[in-house]
C-alpha cells in the first residue's frame, strides 16, 4: 500500500490523466477503485478513488467480452491509429498502455517509480 506522501504525489500526477489506456490484467488490478469509494478510506484515497472513477477507460483485450466499471469500453487489439484519433481530440492527458504506446510513437513521457521494499526479518 503507497502511504500519503506517495499517494499524494502520485494523486498529482493522475489529475490531469482524464483517459487510462489498460491491457485486460492492469484494468482487473485496477477494478478494485470502481467500489472503493463503498469502504471507508483515508483522504488520498478517497481523492485517487475519485480521479480513477471520472476518467474514461479503454481496455484492449482479446479475451475480455465486457467490463464492470463505468466509462469503460473493450477494443479487440491495441490499434495505434485509434490512439493517434483520440490523443488530439483528448483536452487533459492520457494515461497510455506503456510498451505498445512506446513502439507506436504515441508516448509523449515516461515516467520510472522505484520504490524500495525490505523482505525478510533479519
Amino acid at each position: 500500500m503507497p502511504d500519503e506522501e506517495l499517494l499524494g504525489f502520485i494523486n498529482e500526477l493522475e489529475q490531469p490523466a482524464r483517459t487510462y489506456l489498460y491491457g485486460r490484467r492492469m484494468y482487473e488490478a485496477m477494478l478494485y477503485w470502481e467500489t472503493a469509494h463503498t469502504t471507508v478510506q483515508p483522504r488520498l484515497f478517497q481523492e485517487f478513488t475519485g480521479i480513477w472513477q471520472a476518467a474514461e477507460k479503454i481496455v484492449f483485450s482479446k479475451t475480455l467480452a465486457s467490463v464492470s466499471s463505468a466509462r469503460t469500453r473493450v477494443e479487440p487489439a491495441f490499434e495505434p491509429g485509434l490512439v493517434r484519433q483520440l490523443k488530439p481530440a483528448a483536452e487533459h492527458d492520457m494515461a497510455d498502455l506503456a510498451g505498445q504506446a512506446i513502439k507506436a510513437g504515441l508516448a509523449d513521457e515516461v515516467r520510472l517509480f522505484l520504490v524500495p521494499v525490505v523482505v525478510g526479518g533479519g
